[in-house]
């Protein structure tokens, strides 16, 4: 079992989105884990422990609120940032995800830097107590 201090797991399941957050990611030196299923992305949390996950909210098994849960119901994770990607433009939406447990809610198509100030808060501080 590896803690990766700068590793961000990606769990998304469109591969244009895949591809465009981890070169962002890559470019800025973090390292980059990657699910294309939720039930993936609860594995390789529990298995590496990443500093950050970036979680999108549809996925094809279980969705992004369900694989938070699983993530949460173990101590061991409770200190790693979860934060939200999603295309949900909704604002009942949005906060249906917020109030989930996640701990940030980034719009898809990704504003870039936002996007970066928001993953470099979250890795420097991690989760809001």
């Amino acid at each position: 079992m590896t803690t990766l201090t700068d590793t961000i797991l990606i769990v998304e399941d469109n591969a244009k989105n895949m591809k465009l957050v981890r070169d962002i990611l890559r470019h800025k030196g973090w390292q980059t884990l990657e699910a294309v299923t939720g039930e993936e992305g609860v594995r390789l949390a529990l298995e590496h422990k990443p500093a950050l996950v970036l979680m999108d909210i549809q996925l094809p098994d279980i969705d992004g609120i369900t694989a938070l849960r699983r993530i949460r119901e173990h101590a061991a994770l409770d200190a790693m940032p979860v934060l939200a990607v999603s295309a949900s433009v909704m604002p009942d939406e949005q906060q249906q995800i917020v109030s989930s447990g996640f701990d940030a809610y980034l719009t898809k198509p990704i504003s870039l830097k936002p996007f970066i100030a928001t993953v470099e808060r979250f890795l420097k501080d991690g989760r809001a107590r």
